[in-house]
């Protein structure tokens, strides 16, 4: 959904812009056509790989580092408003691609999942050190699986006789009591689940949107790409009530004070895109507005 996200954007060729998930930079790249040469744009990722797609203009500038942080670093440059911002919530497709991050389900690798290599957490740690009950919570919270204790109950059976090293191992170890017509699904929740623990998604997001807020200029728009319920649930909600749980406040005439307004209605990519990329199948693009 790029043109739709860049479209959402509704770019003042001489704003400033901010894309917090960079990855291969087609986003950024999209972006910087539409920008005039009084125009900047910051983009972020804590991925090291991500520099190998650096992009050379001097209206652009990469920051390793996680977009949670967005004010922080935003600071470091001289920002403090900016006209808008993207997120696009998604694993990059080289780290879907690289089997030696463990992101893949299909692809062999270490238990590993981090987004950031720094990061001490990774997923050998919660998949071999985290308690039954710890699994539960995150497979049943994070991946939405009905069936948490069940699979809880094999990873710790099976860590008592050897630690699980690899993607692999752990694929191998549900298969057998997963009904084939489903086994693609469930392991892909799976991997969802231990994914957003290691990387502390959600609240990622939650900091995210919230900075978001006290950077838009009046007017400036903001674009989100999510992925699966979880995250798309947190960006719907912020949109509407100006936060994630209960309702917005509302001022003695009743008027409700919310910071964003949304625009337009959920987007879902065509038919064609689809085809033509089917990981873009769950996307779903959300536009908001500050007021």
């Amino acid at each position: 959904m790029l043109e739709e996200a860049i479209q959402g954007l509704e770019i003042n060729p001489d704003g400033i812009y901010v894309d917090v998930t960079f990855g291969g930079g087609g986003h950024s790249r999209a972006i910087l056509k539409k920008l005039s040469k009084e125009g900047r744009l910051l983009a972020f990722d804590q991925d090291e790989a991500a520099q190998q797609n650096i992009i050379s203009d001097e209206r652009f500038q990469l920051i390793n580092g996680n977009f949670s942080h967005l004010k922080r670093h935003l600071k470091f440059y001289g920002i403090s408003i900016v006209d808008g911002i993207l997120a696009d919530f998604g694993v990059s497709s080289h780290q879907f691609d690289s089997g030696s991050r463990g992101f893949s389900t299909r692809l062999e690798g270490p238990l590993d999942m981090r987004m950031n290599a720094q990061n001490e957490l990774s997923a050998y740690e919660v998949v071999n050190e985290y308690s039954s009950e710890e699994l539960q919570r995150i497979f049943k919270s994070y991946g939405e699986l009905r069936i948490a204790k069940k699979l809880a109950d094999l990873i710790v059976a099976q860590r008592k006789q050897a630690p699980l090293e690899t993607t692999q191992a752990l694929v191998d170890l549900l298969a057998p009591t997963l009904p084939k017509h489903v086994f693609n699904k469930i392991m892909a929740q799976v991997f969802q689940a231990i994914r957003i623990e290691v990387n502390a998604e959600l609240d990622v997001i939650k900091s995210f949107l919230e900075q978001s807020v006290g950077l838009l200029t009046k007017g400036g728009r903001m674009v989100c790409i999510s992925y699966h319920s979880l995250e798309d649930r947190l960006v719907k909600l912020f949109i509407r009530e100006g936060k994630f749980e209960g309702k917005a406040e509302s001022d003695l005439y009743g008027n409700r004070n919310l910071p964003l307004k949304k625009v337009g209605n959920l987007q879902i990519p065509s038919d064609e895109e689809i085809k033509e990329n089917g990981r873009a199948r769950s996307g779903k693009l959300r536009i908001a507005e500050k007021v």
